[in-house]
C-alpha cells in the first residue's frame, strides 16, 4: 500500500479514545457514570491529543448486558441522561475539535424492545420474521446445536407461541433477522437518525454475526475443545457467523456513511487474519473502514511473535485498506495487568507508533492494572454464568480515578464496581503533577504522532534486532524515525539501519534525552534517523 498523504482523512491520521460511560464519571451521585460526567471531563480527553471519542452503548436498555441489549435504538438510557444531554455532549466534543462515534448494535436487540414484544405476540404478527424463530427439534429441544457466547444453548423457548428464538448472547438479547428487508431498512434508519444528529461514525458491534447460514444447519464440533475452555468453543461457528451475505449489508452501511462525508465505520470482527481482511471489501465495493485488529491482545507478548504478526498484518492490508491496532477495551484484560506497568509503557509506545489507526481505552493512560472483583461485587453476566474461567469483564470496566478524594472523584456515591486498589496514588490528578508519569508519556507520544507525518501516515519496515528487542522504521518523505522497544529484562545494543546515525530522541518511555545505541530493560525510544 502506498503511504498516506497530507490530504488523508482524519481517521487515518487520528487516534480514537474509547469511553465506557458507566465508568467514566458520575455527575448525579448514583454511582454510575453518565453523559454529563463525560462532558465535565472532556478537557482531559482533549489534553491527551486524541482525535475521536467512541462511546460504548448509551441507549435505553434493561442492562442485562450493560447496554448491549438495546430497547430503543434512537433514545438515551435515563441513567445516562437524555437526548438534550447527548446534544450538549456532542456540541462540546465538536467544540474541542474532536469527533464522536457511537456503538451500533445490529445483531440483536433487547427482548424488551417493542419490535421483539410484537414479534413474540403471535406467530402471525407482522414483526414475527424480524427475529429468528424456529420450531423445536423432533425431540422437543433447540432447533440446532448452536451455543450462546455466554454459555448454554443459543435458543430460548417461548411457551406462548411454541417456538424457539435465537440469541447469540443472553436470552435477553434476541437476534434480529437480517434476511428480512424490513429489518435492514429499520436499522439503516437508526444509523441515519444519529448521522443526521451529527455523530461522526460508528463502532459496529459483533458485525460478523449479523447473518446466519440459510437453513441454520448445525455447527461442526470443535475437535480441539477441552474441559476448562469456554462452552461456546465446543463448536466451530461456521454456520452462525461470517456469512458472505453479511458483506452486502456492510457495503450498504459504508454507502450511507460515505454520503455524510468523512464518517468512520469500525467493525468488531473476531476472525483469522485472512477472513478479517475480507471485511475491507474491495476498492469498488468497500466494507468498513477499519475491521478491528485484536492481534496485540490475542497473542503472546514477546519480540518474535510481535515482529512476525506486525509484518504479516501490515502486508495483508489490501491496497485500499488501512491498518488499525488496539491493546485494551471494555472486554479485554487491562494491558498493565497482563504484562506489568513497565511493559505497559512499552506497549503504549508500540500502539502509538505502528502504522495505522490506534484505539486507546480509558484508564490505560494512567496504567490501571489488575483489579480483583470480590464475588459479591461481580456484575458481568458472562462471569456469573461461567464462573472461575477468567471470562469476567468487570476487571476492565472499573471506574476512572480522577483524584485522591473519596471514590476517586468518580462519584459522591459508592461506585457500581470497585476501584483499582492503588487509586489514591494512581489517578489523573496525581499523574498530572508528575512529568514522568504514564499520563505524560501518552501525551508525549500523541503529540509526537500529531507532529510527525512519518508516525501518523508513513510506511513501516520491521528490522532485525537483538533478542527481546522489537525495532522498526517509520518513513514519510525525508523524515525517518526509528522505534526500538525492549520487551525483555536485560539491556541490549541496537544497530541502526544502514547508512544512518541517531539524532535526537523524539520520545522515550523513561526520561533519557540522548540515545547511545543501548536500549535498557523495559524501555523504548523513538529516535530521529540522520543520513
Amino acid at each position: 500500500m502506498s503511504e498516506g498523504t497530507p490530504a488523508a482523512p482524519w481517521w487515518k491520521r487520528g487516534v480514537i479514545y474509547q469511553v465506557y460511560p458507566r465508568s467514566f464519571a458520575d455527575s448525579d451521585g448514583d454511582g454510575i457514570g453518565d453523559l454529563a460526567g463525560i462532558e465535565a471531563h472532556l478537557d482531559h480527553i482533549a489534553s491527551l491529543g486524541v482525535d475521536a471519542i467512541w462511546l460504548s452503548p448509551i441507549f435505553p436498555s434493561p442492562m442485562a448486558d450493560f447496554g448491549y441489549d438495546v430497547a430503543d435504538y434512537t433514545g438515551i438510557e435515563p441513567m445516562f441522561g437524555d437526548l438534550a444531554a447527548f446534544d450538549r455532549l456532542l456540541a462540546a466534543v465538536h467544540a474541542r475539535g474532536l469527533k464522536l462515534l457511537l456503538d451500533f448494535v445490529p445483531n440483536h436487540s433487547s427482548t424488551q424492545h417493542p419490535w421483539f414484544l410484537e414479534s413474540r405476540a403471535s406467530r402471525d404478527n407482522l414483526k414475527r420474521d424480524w427475529y429468528i424463530w424456529r420450531d423445536p427439534a423432533p425431540d422437543g429441544g433447540p432447533p440446532n446445536n448452536w451455543i450462546s457466547d455466554m454459555g448454554g444453548p443459543a435458543w430460548a423457548f417461548d411457551p406462548a407461541t411454541g417456538q424457539y428464538y435465537l440469541h447469540t448472547f443472553l436470552k435477553e438479547q434476541a437476534d434480529l433477522n437480517w434476511r428480512n428487508p424490513a429489518v435492514v431498512q429499520a436499522m439503516t434508519g437508526v444509523m441515519r437518525f444519529w448521522l443526521d444528529r451529527g455523530v461522526d461514525g460508528f463502532r459496529i458491534d459483533v458485525l460478523w454475526h449479523i447473518v446466519k447460514a440459510e437453513g441454520l444447519p448445525d455447527n461442526p464440533a470443535n475437535p480441539d475443545w477441552r474441559e476448562g475452555m469456554a462452552e461456546k468453543l465446543r463448536v466451530l461457528q461456521h454456520n452462525s457467523t461470517d456469512q458472505p451475505e453479511a458483506h452486502a449489508f456492510t457495503r450498504g452501511f459504508r454507502q450511507l456513511a460515505d454520503s455524510y462525508g468523512e464518517t468512520l465505520l469500525v467493525g468488531e470482527i473476531f476472525l483469522p487474519r485472512d477472513r478479517l481482511m475480507r471485511w475491507y471489501g474491495s476498492e469498488a465495493e468497500p466494507g468498513v473502514h477499519l475491521p478491528f485488529n485484536f492481534e496485540l491482545i490475542e497473542n503472546p507478548w514477546d519480540r518474535d511473535t510481535l515482529a512476525q504478526l506486525i509484518a504479516d498484518y501490515d502486508a495483508a492490508i489490501p491496497d485500499h485498506g488501512w491498518p488499525n491496532w488496539v491493546i485494551g477495551s471494555h472486554d479485554a484484560p487491562r494491558i498493565a495487568a497482563r504484562i506489568g506497568e513497565a511493559q505497559a509503557r512499552v506497549a503504549a509506545m508500540l500502539l502509538l507508533t505502528l502504522r495505522g489507526t490506534p484505539t486507546l481505552y480509558q484508564g490505560d493512560e494512567i496504567g490501571v492494572g489488575k483489579v480483583d472483583i470480590p464475588p459479591d461485587r461481580i456484575r458481568d453476566p458472562q462471569d456469573l454464568r461461567q464462573p472461575g474461567m477468567g471470562l469476567g469483564r468487570d476487571r476492565s470496566r472499573t471506574p476512572m480515578a480522577w483524584d485522591g478524594s473519596p471514590n476517586a472523584g468518580f462519584s459522591t456515591a459508592e461506585p457500581w464496581l470497585p476501584l483499582h486498589p492503588d487509586w489514591r496514588t494512581r489517578n489523573v490528578a496525581a499523574q498530572e503533577a508528575d512529568s514522568a508519569s504514564m499520563l505524560w508519556l501518552y501525551r508525549r507520544l500523541l503529540a509526537a504522532r500529531r507532529a510527525s507525518p512519518a508516525l501518523s501516515l508513513g510506511r513501516m519496515m520491521v528490522h532485525d534486532a537483538a533478542p527481546d528487542v522489537l525495532a522498526y522504521e517509520r518513513q514519510h518523505g525525508d523524515e525517518r524515525l526509528f522505534v526500538v522497544l525492549n520487551l525483555g529484562s536485560e539491556a541490549h545494543k541496537v544497530t541502526l539501519p544502514d547508512a544512518t546515525r541517531a539524532g535526537r530522541i523524539i520520545v522515550a518511555t523513561g526520561m533519557r534525552q540522548t540515545f547511545d545505541g543501548t536500549v535498557s530493560a523495559d524501555e523504548g525510544y523513538v529516535v530521529e534517523l540522520l543520513t
